[in-house]
């Protein structure tokens, strides 16, 4: 990424101030060249604002810029080795006390003061020479980013993007997308057709559309529609991109088609083999998302399609130009997306705008303001996005808005293809660091490693982008990471909860790696050149590979930033010490061992990460990279010891053993006091030691896991970790070993499986656990005590009053939930799994006080989101109707027991749920009086027989529940899904429903007997639907045969020959 020229100088200031000048005239001149270069730094940054914004689009400033960067960046290498000489040299006290004093230890060292004040000397003539070429480009003086009217407390290649098929509703918005999303569905799915497809016209469909316009989110609403999981037995998305892997593109259609690629190695004709193979015979729908040319359908994927797919297959394809579309011999005319009408383009505006309700009617005085701003998007919905995330950072004011709608951006002409005018603008909004995160996002590998929030945030405290107090870093981090959201310049993926992983749309990381250019170089699988990674001085660099040799970047001894997810090739001989200004490096998948032990050359490095199966050591002097603060070793599963040394790392603030074979933690063993978060903490006992109390000084951690509890002989060391005094924790998971099988049945050692002792102890040691009330989430895995902590009831000495997050999974022991959590303020989610030895729920769990106190306010007040799974004994719920409970509840999944019924409190009062899923509920016979519920699936529910009173029902999907005699009171009903594939008669109840689509999955004969049409028995039971379809299976030959039927106008198509032979 570029360097944010304002944030850098900011960074070397602040480094300045930390070091303290006492007894500074004893240095041998060293602090009169740090005084100059801290001067000459504040001259220059006086300029600096407008040469950042010049060098995007102004290259006559670009070889300033670079020679400015790079004297800074070697500001920053001179001070840390001064920084680092004294924490080597330092005693045991100074740094305990955080009083050593860097300038100090010069003083002590004479031939080292020598040597740094020559170098800043030097350094100091540089940048006297760069300020004085500067006078050629006239810069001016645009001020700090706060005289700019911006808050101080927030702070050439063209780039690839992983989508996925998961929709994100906010960017929908408007009938078009509506119409045009059905129009496609039926274009996809008319006519199947009897015989296996072939490569014509009529297979390939194309959306064709400029950046930015949304051809991705149309095309994932047509990927998720009902009606194409229905007709499709496979689903396939590709993200193609402009310089794609054959091997990678085809691994990915072999795992979405359900295949194993393993065997497969890299080679192209084994994997179309192993595609073919996986695809045969089945009806499939492959889209390919930004496609740039027909090399991935016409030389990779179209063999093993069009051999194997069954009738009926289809390939949608988005792509900017229409000759790829022509190429692929996609059907004409194209699908070409249309911009937005200026009325959705407002409501989309609006959306983005108006994160609650209460300042619209502001907002709507300013829609001629918007509509203004809203042209000079052209009406492209991620410009309008992204303006909106801007706006939302601004008062709802004319004058604020004027000032975006009449800033010289717009006017800027020339623009590289890269530079979209509404990014730029949202860019030049935001504080100098957070600009600087912003264009790190856009290094992350984002197609064969998953970053989480944790490590983005880690990499940009570890590269100094995050300016704060040390004690509050990651908070204001995260402030960060948020505020790139709010300002849709990264979006959170639908997959993750909480916002804990988010992807950049193409559009956005263009225009990021475009300014970036200059000093990051960003390489997926397929484009490596080696040639221009030899060509040019490299100061980031981030690789997904999966050929690349370690040598080929050796040569880049620039390098602070180092991302490689796949593998490389590291042989003996090769090191690490190539790169000695590494500030992050993360490695996946490769041969670090062999590097290992070259790890503490990188002086400078602050945040290592490396998942290698395969690595079983970390260097013995690990306690001598002083200012390593992040290490993450996830998924190292042969590593299974920690060098003492890494007590040593005084700055360390987060290490994650997640994964590893690391089960034990010596005696005597130390971590640092700065930890913030720890991950994969083994318990467990060493004679009358615990490795709890290795917790007991960190008051600073803010997230924490702990496995093996079950190994903890006495609460007493529990006790020691005093989690309930650590004030900043905001994240727990407390994990015993699970002794539960796949069916959710005991392991058992022995006939009695856990003693009453076990489970007694489990429960004491759980009790001395108790986290702080500032708590916001906590896991809980394989607790098998009888009863929850005390300080999980209602009686509870510090309620858990901030807890929005609570997971608690494999409890094989409580025959009770915990009666406290429906008063917890905060709960937002709340999931319970695999309880298998509770059988009541009683009313304690919703009023733990019933008979003592009359109820004021609602219980569980802000939950909105419930799973209780696989609670295989649980046969009873009781609930007082007149209790008011979850009335902010919108999805419930109700999964694998034995109740007989849900309570009528539930549906009385839980006038908020939406999404409402039962599965396998063994003896439940009637769903009823849910009246705000849109969405109901019902799935293996053998005693069912009754769905009733769905005021608002839309969706209806109904599976193995054979016993399902009536709906009832369902007049919003749009689709009704049906699987049974033992029924030998339609349902009667279908006469009284009246969706304007019915789907039936059934076995031939029944299907046999529809396609007869008037002529048939069933005719009477379903021609007054409007649309209807109807599929059976052929052997593995998904959804073979089929009965298409319409009403008006008539129309009913089969291709099942011989009817009467059924």
């Amino acid at each position: 990424m570029a360097v944010v020229l304002d944030a850098l100088a900011s960074y070397i200031q602040n480094m300045l101030t930390q070091m303290a000048k006492e007894e500074v005239d004893m240095l041998l001149g060293v602090s009169v060249e740090i005084d100059n270069l801290g001067a000459k730094l504040g001259d220059l940054k006086n300029f600096l604002a407008d040469a950042d914004r010049r060098n995007v689009t102004d290259r006559s400033v670009r070889a300033w810029v670079r020679e400015l960067r790079d004297a800074m960046y070697d500001a920053t290498d001179i001070l840390d080795l001064c920084q680092l000489k004294a924490l080597e040299r330092g005693s045991s006290s100074s740094l305990a006390t955080g009083c050593l004093n860097p300038l100090l230890f010069c003083m002590r060292n004479p031939v080292f003061a020598h040597d740094i004040g020559s170098r800043i000397k030097k350094l100091n003539k540089r940048l006297d020479a760069i300020k004085k070429n500067s006078a050629t480009f006239s810069f001016i003086n645009l001020g700090s980013y706060e005289d700019r009217g911006g808050k101080a407390e927030t702070p050439s290649r063209l780039a690839n993007r992983e989508t996925s098929a998961q929709l994100d509703r906010s960017s929908v918005v408007g009938e078009q997308i509506e119409v045009d999303t059905r129009k496609l569905v039926e274009m996809l799915t008319e006519d199947p057709g009897t015989t296996t497809a072939t490569h014509d016209q009529g297979t390939v469909l194309a959306i064709v559309g400029i950046g930015g316009i949304g051809k991705t989110t149309l095309a994932q609403k047509v990927f998720n529609d009902d009606t194409i999981s229905r007709v499709f037995t496979k689903k396939i998305w590709l993200s193609v991109n402009k310089d794609f892997s054959v091997a990678e593109i085809l691994k990915r259609a072999i795992i979405e088609a359900g295949g194993d690629h393993h065997a497969a190695g890299n080679a192209k004709a084994t994997l179309q083999r192993t595609l073919q193979n996986a695809l045969d015979g089945h009806k499939t729908i492959l889209v390919m998302d930004d496609v740039w040319d027909d090399k991935a359908w016409g030389d990779v994927l179209k063999t093993p399609f069009v051999n194997a797919v069954g009738g009926g297959s289809r390939v949608l394809v988005t792509t900017r130009h229409d000759l790829v579309a022509r190429a692929m011999k996609a059907r004409e005319p194209y699908h070409h997306v249309d911009k937005l009408d200026p009325k959705d383009a407002w409501s989309l505006l609006k959306k983005q705008v108006i994160r609650n309700g209460d300042n619209e009617p502001l907002i709507d005085m300013l829609e001629d303001i918007g509509m203004k701003i809203i042209e000079k998007c052209d009406c492209l919905p991620l410009a309008i996005k992204v303006m909106g995330g801007l706006l939302c950072k601004k008062m709802a004011r004319r004058g604020d808005w004027e000032r975006v709608l009449n800033d010289a951006i717009w006017s800027v002409s020339g623009m590289p293809e890269e530079l979209n005018y509404a990014i730029y603008l949202s860019y030049e909004d935001l504080h100098p660091s957070l600009k600087q995160c912003f264009l790190h996002y856009s290094l992350i590998p984002n197609e064969s490693t998953v970053f989480f929030v944790d490590d983005i945030v880690s990499m940009w405290i570890s590269e100094g982008f995050v300016e704060g107090n040390s004690d509050e870093l990651e908070e204001l981090a995260m402030e960060y990471y948020n505020e790139l959201i709010l300002r849709s310049l990264i979006e959170p993926d639908l997959l993750y909860v909480d916002q804990w992983v988010c992807n950049m749309h193409d559009v956005v990381r263009s225009f990021a790696q475009y300014v970036a250019r200059d000093e990051a170089l960003v390489a997926r699988k397929g484009q490596i050149d080696v040639g221009e990674l030899n060509s040019k001085r490299i100061i980031r660099l981030s690789l997904e590979s999966e050929e690349l040799e370690w040598s080929t970047l050796q040569p880049q001894k620039s390098l602070r930033t180092l991302l490689v997810a796949g593998h490389i090739g590291i042989t003996v001989g090769n090191s690490l010490g190539a790169f000695p200004s590494l500030r992050t490096l993360h490695i996946d998948s490769t041969n670090f061992d062999v590097v290992a032990e070259s790890l503490c050359q990188l002086k400078h490095l602050r945040y290592f990460s490396v998942t290698d199966p395969n690595m079983s050591k970390l260097p013995v002097n690990i306690g001598n990279m002083k200012f390593l603060q992040y290490i993450s070793l996830d998924s190292c599963k042969n590593l299974a010891k920690l060098p003492r040394s890494i007590g040593k790392l005084q700055q360390l603030r987060y290490l994650s053993l997640m994964g590893t074979n690391i089960h034990f933690i010596p005696r005597g063993f130390s971590v640092s006091t700065s930890l913030r978060k720890l991950f994969g903490f083994p318990a467990h006992m060493d004679g009358n030691w615990c490795s709890l109390q290795v917790l007991e000084p960190l008051s600073r951690l803010m997230g924490l896991s702990i496995y093996g509890l079950e190994g903890v002989s006495s609460s007493s060391f529990a006790a020691k970790a005093r989690l309930g005094e650590k004030v900043h924790l905001s994240y727990l998971e407390l994990s015993c070993t699970s002794r539960l099988k796949d069916d959710t049945q005991l392991v058992k050692e022995d006939d009695e499986g856990f003693s009453e002792e076990e489970q007694q102890r489990i429960v004491e040691v759980f009790d001395e656990l108790r986290p702080p009330p500032c708590l916001d989430a906590l896991e809980i895995e394989g607790f098998f005590g009888r009863c929850f902590p005390r300080w999980m009831g209602p009686m509870a000495a510090v309620p858990l009053e901030n807890l929005r997050i609570l997971a608690m999974d494999d409890l094989p022991c409580c025959t009770e939930l915990p009666n406290g959590l429906c008063r917890l303020p905060c709960l937002e989610l709340l999931q319970i799994c695999r309880a298998t030895a509770i059988e009541r729920v009683g009313l304690e769990f919703l009023q733990p006080h019933h008979h003592h106190t009359h109820q004021l306010t609602d219980v569980f007040p802000r939950l909105h989101d419930l799973t209780l799974t696989e609670m295989v004994e649980w046969e009873e719920w009781e609930w007082e109707e007149n209790v008011r409970a979850m009335p902010l509840l919108e999805e419930f999944l109700l999964e694998s027991c034995k109740l007989r019924c849900i309570p009528v409190g539930l549906s009385s009062h839980a006038r908020s749920l939406k999404r409402l899923y039962v599965h396998d509920v063994q003896h439940l016979s009637t769903l009823e009086n849910f009246a705000a519920v849109v969405e109901l699936e019902a799935y293996d529910n053998p005693d069912l027989t009754r769905i009733a009173h769905f005021p608002r029902l839309w969706k209806l999907d109904i599976s193995g529940c054979q016993k399902l005699k009536a709906l009832e009171g369902l007049p919003a009903l749009e689709r009704l899904e049906m699987t049974d594939y033992n029924m030998v008669t339609l349902p009667a109840y279908l006469k009284d429903v009246n969706p304007k689509h019915l789907q039936i999955d059934c076995t031939l004969p029944l299907l046999s007997s529809i396609a007869a049409g008037k002529s048939s028995h069933e005719w009477d039971k379903f021609n007054h639907i409007r649309q209807v379809k109807v599929y059976a299976n052929d052997g593995d030959i998904e959804k073979k045969w089929y009965v298409l039927y319409t009403r008006d106008p008539f129309k009913l198509e089969t291709n099942v020959v011989n009817i009467r032979e059924w």
